[in-house]
């Protein structure tokens, strides 16, 4: 007798982001947005991978996750509910026993699907495996400790993330490179620094991870006194706020998800990519083959209904076969080009 197959649990989302919107409209509870990271030996990621992925879905989380050989590194949501439940969960897994969580600045929707993905790395360097030890990392400072760093003559403070996030907020007198990745920072923080190896290195980012990299990466190449913000901007503001300390970040905290960024200070650093006003709030382009992120006002949203440039506005607004039609061949030429985050050049 031939032997039955049993099918095998899905382990990815099935739901359209439409039908996934309307079931978390339909939600009668509250959700956390939180972040977590930990570099830490995992065996096999798939493995684990897939093991999350259904207890997860059982607790109704939603968010994205990376997991590695190097560890893990969460952005997700957890029903208010299954808060402690998920808590336990984490606890469960002795990689991640008494994890430090980021709670969001906002709890507006962030989330709508859970995504689980094996990477090569959770923070890209570029750099081979074992190119330098990413345990010997640099002392972790608290928001107070890291208010009085800023304050002392010996020190540089480097903000770790790309210019698209610096350009919304950042803290004093922060050395901002101009990168577009994690791995083209790297290399331009260390130019930046050539001669200051005396000095105080501060580093900040969104949560921790890309710091807790970045500054064993320092530490690798002669610097001594390297410090890094714990927990990142996300828990700088949650602690200043609370204990009413002077908030030396200025402006918006930018996130990867739904929700794009969040409001730190009422401070807008930056302007309108098209017509230089004061604005901090990014869209992405609604041509869908450009998607370019880049900040725009509401009047040149007006003008452009939404898209980046009058050439995309055209193509988005073509009878819906010639622009699909058009989409694809765009994305077929361009692909490289339109997918990722470049600096806008739109004036």
């Amino acid at each position: 007798m031939p032997k039955l197959k049993t099918k095998k649990p899905q382990l990815r989302n099935l739901f359209s982001k439409e039908e996934c919107l309307k079931r978390l409209a339909a939600e009668g509870f509250k959700r956390v947005t939180l972040s977590f990271y930990r570099y830490v030996r995992i065996e096999n990621p798939k493995e684990l991978r897939d093991q999350l992925f259904k207890e997860w879905t059982e607790l109704g989380v939603f968010g994205r996750i990376y997991l590695a050989r190097e560890g893990i590194n969460a952005q997700l949501n957890v029903p208010e509910p299954q808060l402690e439940a998920f808590k336990k969960n984490l606890d469960s897994h002795s990689e991640f026993a008494d994890m430090y969580l980021n709670i969001g600045l906002e709890q507006s929707e962030s989330f709508y699907k859970l995504t689980l993905k094996v990477k090569e790395q959770i923070v890209a360097d570029g750099l081979p495996e074992g190119a330098f030890d990413t345990a010997n990392v640099g002392k972790h400072l608290d928001p107070q400790e890291f208010n009085a760093a800023l304050d002392e003559e010996n020190t540089v403070v480097v903000d770790m993330r790309n210019f698209y996030e610096s350009k919304i907020g950042r803290f004093d007198k922060a050395l901002c490179p101009d990168s577009n990745t994690f791995k083209e920072e790297l290399p331009m923080v260390l130019d930046a620094l050539k001669g200051k190896e005396d000095k105080k290195i501060v580093m900040y980012c969104t949560g921790g991870i890309r710091c807790e990299k970045a500054s064993a990466f320092l530490k690798h190449n002669g610097f001594q006194d390297v410090n890094q913000l714990r927990g990142g901007i996300i828990t700088y503001m949650q602690h200043v706020r609370q204990k009413n300390l002077p908030v030396r970040f200025h402006g918006q905290n930018y996130v990867f998800d739904e929700r794009i960024s969040e409001r730190a200070t009422d401070e807008v650093l930056s302007t309108c990519d098209l017509c230089d006003a004061a604005w901090d709030v990014y869209v992405n382009c609604k041509n869908a083959a450009c998607n370019l992120l880049f900040l725009q006002c509401p009047g040149c949203a007006e003008k452009l209904n939404n898209c980046c440039s009058q050439e995309c506005k055209t193509i988005y607004e073509l009878p819906e076969a010639e622009r699909k039609a058009h989409y694809a061949k765009q994305k077929e030429s361009d692909y490289g080009v339109y997918v990722s985050r470049i600096r806008p050049s739109l004036k």
